[in-house]
């Protein structure tokens, strides 16, 4: 696959480490980025709801940020809003935060079956 592929990852997640072993298993070569020193644009944080349909996919709903907001004040959010936190806070970001054919493809997390899929390995 020829795809670019970018990687926002953070050191301490064990999904990420999971993920990045992955791709490295797979040959897959890939940019990684520190989602916490250097979260994603706004303009690729719009791009991402728009391709994946859902804002609240971008969204580490088990982590501390996303708790300390509330999931009430963030459902309350404008999309504007919502940009805004989460290109000033990379651990509101679900995590690995994958970025494929400049800004055209996304995935959040790590699930295998998907990862396979986008991959076709």
């Amino acid at each position: 696959m020829s795809l670019s592929i970018c990687i926002y990852s953070y050191s301490s997640c064990s999904t990420c480490r999971k993920a990045l072993s992955w791709l490295s298993e797979n040959d897959i070569q890939y940019d990684l980025i520190d989602i916490v020193q250097n979260p994603p644009s706004k303009d690729i944080l719009r791009k991402a709801i728009e391709n994946l349909g859902n804002r609240k996919l971008l969204f580490n709903t088990s982590g501390l940020s996303y708790r300390k907001l509330g999931a009430t004040v963030i459902k309350s959010m404008s999309d504007e809003e919502v940009l805004d936190a989460l290109s000033s806070d990379g651990k509101l970001i679900k995590r690995p935060f994958l970025v494929a054919g400049n800004g055209k493809k996304f995935l959040t997390g790590f699930k295998l079956d998907l990862w396979e899929q986008f991959f076709r390995v």
